[in-house]
């Protein structure tokens, strides 16, 4: 049995009703609709050899598989965590390929009694490998867990977010798979801007594709690749409208902070959950903004981004402290 676990990271997704860029991001690690869901597939790889990226990860997956095959037993179970976007999925249908028997797929949320599991495990067939994805249910991490489900899988490997050079090796492919022609310093262009992430970079390489198809000659060049992703208002670092939104509110608004979150979603038309959730985890990894014991922090490498002077007056974050000052009381 296969588990993945998907921790809040870049893009994670909020709760029903914690706003509407859930559903608009072009930099949103989610897989949304049937048709994404489609052309994902169409672009995975099919074998270990092939998967690009996650080199340790894939090493100890390989020999826990062939170990397997050699002594002619079922693989212990394997739990991957990681954000989402960053290939579970397709880890999961590459360990069945490799054990050469079908796959099953579930999710944590869909199970949500004892009765519920069992009647999926009843129906597996002798060999059958099964995924349930987001196992962590109403948990957001790996390690929240409870203990003695966690010691139930003998491989245990955590996806961390991935190289520019391993996303521009994965925008290549795809853009082999799809039949259009990419200069290699436009699929740089592209890695760059994929927030770590081989789902956006591959739902980048699609808006790009379909720039260079309308309003150039099909063939994705620099210089269309900057200017489709100008059009979609994702930037340099992989920041799209709500990141800079924040940015600019935390430092125009409030000189820089320190800021509530309340007051800080207020301020951008969002709710709460969504700025803690979709937008923060990448602006904190990419040390734009830090959560302090007294609010939010733009730090000096996002007044530098957006292209602001920093006042003499604004706060200087030295240290990320990842507590959140609004937790149970007003604001």
């Amino acid at each position: 049995m296969m588990s993945g676990s998907e921790p809040g990271g870049a893009g994670g997704r909020p709760q029903q009703g914690a706003g509407r860029e859930e559903f608009e991001r072009l930099v949103s690690a989610d897989a949304d609709g049937i048709e994404e869901q489609r052309i994902e597939a169409a672009l995975r790889p099919k074998k270990l050899d092939d998967f690009v990226g996650q080199e340790r990860v894939r090493e100890q997956l390989s020999l826990v598989l062939h170990s397997a095959l050699r002594r002619g037993r079922t693989p212990d179970h394997v739990l991957l965590s990681g954000g989402p976007g960053l290939g579970k999925t397709t880890l999961a249908m590459i360990i069945a390929a490799e054990l050469g028997q079908p796959l099953r797929i579930s999710s944590g949320p869909a199970i949500e009694r004892a009765g519920d599991l069992a009647a999926v495990l009843s129906t597996l067939a002798e060999g059958e490998v099964l995924f349930l994805d987001e196992i962590h249910g109403a948990t957001t991490r790996a390690g929240m867990l409870p203990g003695p489900l966690r010691d139930r899988f003998g491989f245990v490997a955590h996806m961390d977010f991935y190289e520019p050079a391993e996303l521009e090796v994965i925008v290549r492919r795809s853009a082999k798979l799809l039949d259009v022609e990419i200069a290699d310093d436009a699929a740089a262009e592209v890695a760059g801007r994929s927030r770590g992430t081989p789902r956006i970079a591959n739902r980048l390489l699609r808006r790009v594709r379909d720039y260079a198809e309308v309003r150039a000659d099909g063939v994705i060049t620099k210089e269309s690749a900057r200017a489709a992703l100008a059009l979609y208002e994702v930037d340099e670092r992989g920041l799209d409208r709500l990141d800079r939104s924040v940015l600019e509110s935390l430092m125009r608004k409030f000189g820089g902070g320190p800021v509530g979150l309340s007051t800080l979603a207020v301020s951008v038309g969002e709710e709460p959950e969504t700025v803690e959730v979709v937008a923060e985890p990448f602006l904190v990894r990419q040390g734009l903004l830090a959560r302090t014991p007294r609010g939010r922090v733009a730090t000096a490498a996002a007044w530098a981004h957006l292209g602001l002077a920093q006042p003499p007056t604004a706060p200087l974050a030295g240290t990320l402290f990842e507590v959140d000052e609004d937790a149970g009381r007003p604001e």
